[in-house]
């Protein structure tokens, strides 16, 4: 019985705990400095409503932006295209483990394309994609004012179309992914820290060894470590002296609604253009999002009331409709961005053995995780 323990519980640390859970042999615990989610059923959904809770996962959206995107080649693109086939698999796997539904958008993306856009790059990406097997499709204004009639097109030259990429609840997949792995025999322990690691270096050996992690719960003994802690990986790594920075990104989003569903009620896409997210989460609600808020002053970030705004604005010279919606709350989140390096890092800790990390996934941690949980099972197999 090999003994793994998991150092944080975001979507990222809680898909490792589920994929590990299938793994014959493997005792796993999962330790998470915040407590718990509180869950409230909102139209048959379960959502997260502890807002408290100010990790990557509560900055999310779900969009899950896989074909659309421009990675075509190298891990980026792997990692994107493994983890949008394992989410088809993957949402009615949980679906059938915890008895109801998950909020999974299958509707695709439609990126709107701006005045001046490169279309030939979208026109290359279409031909890349269908020799990968994925199919993207260019609309005119002719088009997506039949598809999408509550499009304004002042500002829209085209869009591309990706009806193979996919929006998640983030909140719901991580309740989901814990439910499911604790029924597999997960140990989560939930409101601990974790105060140290200790390891040993063997005699003859270049790489030490972390045998017990002490936490406020008490010990616990170690054949591997995955860390998947974000921003808490910074100080994790830090007591080892293989310090791996990561900095905050802020990300706030609303939560709107309207008396009826934007264009066609059949058709809802996630809707994103200029980097701003029209995500249809139900009935007609929405989610709009996300800002991009970097540190002023070293590490602390506070949300910019200015910069929400103006993605508000944003959504509104897309869809004019939303200037009547009602606000139903707003968020925001912390995202954990690497520096000096590429997102997300994934791999042994410098020194290390039997220490992994998973981690620093910025923007896509919702993306790449069933990606990221699969790398962690390869690592830990062999």
């Amino acid at each position: 019985m090999s003994h793994v323990a998991i150092i944080g519980c975001g979507v990222v640390g809680a898909a490792i705990a589920y994929e590990l859970s299938q793994v014959p042999g493997l005792n796993i615990t999962v330790v998470d400095k915040q407590p718990p989610p509180s869950l409230s059923p909102t139209r048959g959904e379960v959502r997260e409503i502890n807002h408290s809770y100010q990790g990557a996962t509560s900055a999310a959206l779900g969009v899950l932006m896989g074909a659309i995107s421009h990675k075509v080649k190298g891990k980026a693109w792997q990692m994107r295209q493994a983890s949008i086939q394992r989410y088809e698999s993957l949402i009615p796997e949980l679906e059938a483990a915890i008895g109801r539904k998950i909020p999974f958008n299958r509707q695709g993306i439609l990126m709107l394309c701006l005045e001046g856009e490169n279309l030939p790059s979208w026109e290359e990406l279409v031909k890349v994609r269908a020799d990968q097997g994925w199919h993207l499709e260019i609309w005119d204004t002719a088009q997506l004012q039949v598809k999408c009639p509550q499009l304004s097109l002042a500002k829209i030259s085209a869009a591309v179309y990706s009806p193979q990429d996919r929006q998640v609840d983030p909140s719901a997949l991580r309740v989901a992914l814990v439910e499911a792995a604790d029924r597999n025999g997960v140990s989560f322990q939930f409101g601990v820290s974790v105060l140290g690691m200790e390891t040993t270096a063997p005699d003859g050996e270049n790489f030490s060894v972390c045998k017990q992690i002490d936490t406020t719960n008490g010990t616990i003994e170690v054949d591997w470590l995955v860390m998947a802690a974000g921003l808490g990986s910074t100080p994790l790594t830090a007591s080892l002296a293989q310090s791996i920075e990561i900095g905050p990104v802020l990300g706030q989003a609303l939560h709107l609604r309207l008396e009826h569903p934007l264009g066609n009620p059949d058709f809802q896409p996630v809707i994103t253009g200029n980097d701003v997210h029209i995500v249809p989460v139900g009935g007609a609600d929405y989610w709009v999002g996300a800002t991009v808020e970097f540190p002023v002053d070293g590490y602390k970030v506070v949300a910019d009331a200015s910069q929400l705004d103006a993605v508000m604005e944003e959504a509104i010279a897309f869809c004019p409709e939303l200037a009547k919606a009602t606000i139903i709350r707003t968020w925001s989140g912390l995202r954990p961005r690497p520096s000096g390096r590429p997102a997300p890092i994934i791999g042994n800790l410098q020194g290390f053995s039997n220490i992994l990390l998973a981690t620093g996934h910025y923007r896509n941690g919702i993306l790449l995780a069933p990606a990221t949980a699969q790398a962690i099972r390869e690592a830990i197999l062999g």
